[in-house]
């Protein structure tokens, strides 16, 4: 009988079981990221593709494993199997409706790279949330329904995607259990989705066969599909070219964060790359103000290194004292990129109140915050046609192409070759709600043109001629309230003054540079706009300027105080509460608009928007109009 050695059992050491942990730590640490979103129309299974990937990934605990087997029973959709869209959506409104309504961001891990997958809504209403989930990605995954075929959605999210920069799109072919994983049928949504992708630019993209619920290709090839040669879809995400290895090749570019100034021996710059490679001993420009130096130092939390690359957030550190703070770019010496304060821009519309051209947003892209006006939209894209219609303005969820301006230059590149600096936000500035979200194309010829010509004889010149500070006395309330009654009689008091004034009257200018706007919203911030510039070379000439608008929203009429030198601009509010104005109703325009002869009228189907701060408050039921100018006058001549 021979004999039988038993092996001694291998007892594992905490210091091996250390390095094993920080072997598996330095392996995660260096694999690639790939951000990716899933889009398309409603019910086309996006919640539960991104389930099944997770639950395939080994990435749900076992409590969360147990909670969604009680959860699919409670609520679920499959029966008594195990619905995994329940993993993504998280909202109570989302579980009860069976939809996805906000934005639903999931990590997981295999063994060859990290993901971000982000769950947009399929409905119409929530295109907005689609688009902020889209804005990062590297790769769209667009589900459609084999009994459906393409479907509107699946367009409009197919064009947001390449429109956003998305270079990388899946056609994934969903539910392909529910038509007996007929080939023709697959085929046949290829050959739909071909043409219409080709209408829209995109040139390239890997159709998959899948079911989402079944498992069908997802991390491995199906047998139910022997008639598909392709990759399963998990290998196709572990192994497709991200953007961020492609922004290596580009030039550098690195928006400043912040100014890194621990103590008086180190001063830094820090921000992300956003593309390209940075050295030491580079040579490098910062934009908007040109100046050049050369990189001595790459500081990050780890050390100082040699070379950064895009994705990487380090400290610049320059061999020269240049001027650089937040919002500037740093860019390679002998390639930068340009500025300017005009532009074409495509712009997707986000929020509920639509688009007034005119109106002054604050423009954020990268780290530089301005403010920019929008001019009416040259058109407004159909998604289902490509079709180019004429627009106004837009409203929720509208894309259109529009020319933009700011009150500076910035520094920017096309969207399509940097997303970084081509692509901006829209922020209400009395809210500061995020309003749109936009691609800049080009700057306009004119922006390069078209400079400020300085003049010899100056503002200051024109008031001392005068022997008077220049200002606007601003009269805003509502129709009737008496603003062009006391208007009247305050450049009368400044006339006898013997001060140099002019009188802008509502109506009056739109008898003639104001003839061609309407009372719509747009038309009403337009309206200001115009007075407000021609305000603006009153003031410069010297002139006491007197207005007399209702100019109904606060935004415009900030907008005009910022035109103007500090201290120059003087709102008077004319406080007449609605009853008042509606029961003096001289011109009979409130009875027209109560009867509905009269649209978008102030006060009645328009809005006011009341001064919050006024300099001036006049209560015309507490005073008469000559007391009302007499205080006025008193307040702003000394």
């Amino acid at each position: 009988m021979s004999d039988i050695v038993a092996e001694e059992p291998v007892y594992r050491t905490d210091a091996l079981i250390a390095e094993d942990i920080d072997r598996y730590l330095e392996v995660h640490q260096h694999k690639t990221m790939l951000r990716f979103i899933t889009c398309g129309s409603v019910d086309d299974g996006k919640s539960t593709l991104i389930g099944r990937l997770l639950y395939d990934s080994k990435m749900i605990f076992e409590d969360q494993l147990a909670a969604l087997e009680a959860d699919s029973k409670r609520v679920g959709t499959q029966g008594q199997e195990i619905d995994f869209a329940l993993l993504v959506d998280g909202l109570a409104a989302e579980r009860e409706q069976g939809i996805t309504i906000d934005v639903a961001y999931r990590f997981f891990s295999t063994e060859k790279r990290k993901f971000i997958v982000a769950d947009t809504p399929g409905h119409e209403q929530y295109t907005r949330n689609m688009v902020t989930g889209a804005s990062t990605a590297d790769l769209a995954v667009i589900l459609i329904d084999a009994r459906k075929g393409v479907l509107t959605q699946t367009r409009r999210h197919s064009y947001l995607a390449h429109l956003i920069g998305i270079r990388n799109i899946v056609l994934a072919v969903n539910k392909m259990d529910l038509v007996g994983y007929n080939q023709a049928v697959f085929e046949g949504i290829v050959k739909d989705y071909t043409e219409f992708a080709t209408s829209i630019g995109i040139r390239d993209f890997t159709a998959i066969p899948i079911s989402g619920f079944k498992g069908d290709n997802i991390t491995g090839l199906s047998a139910n599909t022997p008639w598909y040669a392709g990759p399963a879809l998990m290998a196709h995400l572990e192994t497709v070219e991200v953007d961020q290895i492609s922004d290596q090749d580009k030039p550098f570019r690195m928006a400043v964060q912040w100014v890194n100034r621990p103590n008086l021996d180190f001063r830094g710059f820090s921000g992300q790359v956003a593309t390209g490679t940075i050295k030491v001993g580079d040579a490098v420009r910062v934009l908007p103000s040109g100046k050049t130096s050369t990189v001595t130092r790459i500081v990050t939390l780890d050390g100082d290194l040699q070379q950064a690359i895009a994705g990487q957030s380090v400290t610049l550190c320059f061999a020269d004292e240049v001027d650089c703070s937040r919002g500037d770019v740093i860019a390679a010496a002998d390639n930068p990129p340009q500025a300017a304060d005009q532009f074409e821009a495509t712009i997707v519309w986000m929020a509920d109140e639509e688009m007034l051209p005119g109106r002054p947003y604050w423009l954020k892209i990268g780290t530089q915050t301005v403010t920019a006006t929008i001019q009416q939209p040259k058109y407004q894209v159909n998604v289902n046609t490509m079709e180019h219609l004429a627009a106004k303005t837009l409203e929720l969820n509208a894309i259109g192409v529009a020319n933009l301006a700011t009150d500076r230059q910035i520094v920017f590149e096309p969207y399509a070759d940097n997303r970084t600096l081509g692509g901006f936000i829209l922020i209400d500035k009395l809210t500061n709600a995020t309003v749109a979200a936009g691609m800049l194309h080009f700057s306009l010829r004119r922006a390069q043109n078209v400079h400020w010509q300085a003049t010899d004889v100056t503002r200051e010149f024109h008031a001392g001629l005068k022997n008077q500070k220049p200002a606007v006395l601003w009269f805003t309330g509502l129709s009737g309230a008496g603003k062009s009654t006391i208007a009247n009689l305050v450049e009368k008091k400044l006339a006898r003054m013997n001060r140099h004034t002019f009188l802008l009257d509502g109506d009056n200018v739109r008898h003639g540079l104001n003839k061609d706007l309407g009372f719509t919203d747009a038309d009403r911030v337009e309206n200001i706009r115009r007075v407000g510039e021609v305000a603006r070379l009153m003031t410069d000439a010297g002139l006491i300027v007197i207005t007399a608008f209702i100019s109904p929203f606060r935004a415009e009429r900030e907008m005009v105080r910022q035109m103007m030198q500090p201290g120059e601009f003087i709102e008077i509010h004319i406080d007449t509460p609605l009853a008042e104005a509606e029961a003096r109703d001289v011109k009979g325009l409130y009875k027209k608009a109560r009867s509905g002869q009269l649209k978008n009228f102030t006060g009645i189907d328009s809005p006011y928007e009341a001064p919050e701060d006024p300099e001036i408050q006049i209560d015309t039921t507490a005073m008469t109009p000559e007391e009302a100018a007499e205080l006025i006058v008193a307040r702003i001549v000394p």
